[in-house]
């Protein structure tokens, strides 16, 4: 039954993408918003939907190490493998402006998330810290509706057609994930595996699937500053909003595991993104294998 669950949410997650990416396309073009601005709030919001149902499962449910794990392993992942995935299928093209303002974002978001981690826990009062970065996050995305690159156009949908395709992509790739997660930790517990390993591996890498689907197909589509925007927005939103949120309902205690690497490998793949996108401003096909390789280094080492 578990590896039903984990094949059949696979096919959600890639028809969710599929449907998600072109109806933010189309969302794009008849608000006059650019593909960037759209890939970094509507975007990476609803793909981060299953972390911040996830998180929220596992703090409630008393298991802090997999509601945090998810959310600095979905991190590590979106940076590595998924933005390696969307070089790989077509070189990432980096505006310079919204480089400058996501990258001083995403940097701040990291950050903060280290400097409370390492106080006596994220409680409310942090958590409320961080959703205020987030209110912050949003309301410089949109007064900055700058388009830094021409993405290939499409004609738009009509409302109805949009509606159904936005709602159905965020539903298909939310119980996706949810299945997706619940067959693989059910497996990895057959092996012993600890519950941090599985929030920053099985259940962070079955979370941000949704993002890998939906950069991958935007970048086949040639929307490359939606699958950046995705990446970059996805990794804000799950410091400040979904840690923000899971600590306003329910206090967090982090892992002495987390603490002493994985919080500072997610630091490291931040401060590689933004090299690599700032060298000839793309990522090119070969940084999206060297992401790749890094990334199953960082798998490989969690196993051990």
């Amino acid at each position: 039954m578990s590896y039903l669950l984990v094949c059949v949410g696979l096919v959600l997650l890639i028809a969710g993408g599929e449907a998600l990416v072109r109806a933010a396309t189309s969302l794009a073009q008849r608000l006059g918003l650019s593909p960037m601005v759209i890939g970094l709030t509507i975007v990476a919001f609803g793909t981060s939907l299953p972390e911040l149902v996830t998180s929220l499962q596992a703090a409630l449910r008393g298991q802090p190490d997999i509601a945090v794990g998810n959310v600095v392993g979905s991190n590590i992942a979106n940076g590595l493998l998924i933005l390696g995935a969307a070089a790989l299928v077509s070189p990432i093209v980096v505006g310079h402006r919204t480089f400058v303002r996501d990258g001083l974002l995403l940097t701040g978001a990291t950050a903060l998330a280290i400097a409370l981690a390492f106080g006596s826990g994220i409680g409310r009062i942090e958590g409320l810290v961080l959703v205020i970065g987030l209110a912050i996050f949003l309301t410089v995305t949109m007064r900055d509706n700058g388009a830094d690159e021409a993405d290939d156009a499409t004609l738009p949908l009509g409302p109805l057609p949009l509606t159904l395709l936005l709602i159905g992509g965020l539903l298909a790739m939310v119980f996706g994930a949810g299945w997706f997660v619940t067959g693989a930790a059910d497996v990895a517990r057959q092996f012993g595996v600890s519950e941090a390993v599985i929030g920053l591996s099985l259940v962070a890498l079955g979370t941000s699937l949704p993002e890998l689907a939906t950069s991958i197909i935007a970048a086949r589509k040639g929307q490359s500053a939606m699958a950046l925007g995705n990446v970059i927005g996805s990794n804000i939103f799950n410091i400040v909003g979904i840690l923000g949120i899971t600590a306003l309902i329910t206090p967090l205690t982090v892992a002495p595991q987390i603490l002493a690497v994985d919080l500072w490998v997610m630091a490291a793949v931040t401060v590689l993104l933004l090299v690599l996108c700032r060298t000839g401003w793309r990522v090119t096909r070969w940084e999206g294998a060297l992401l790749l390789a890094c990334y199953a280094g960082y798998i490989g080492w969690l196993a051990l």
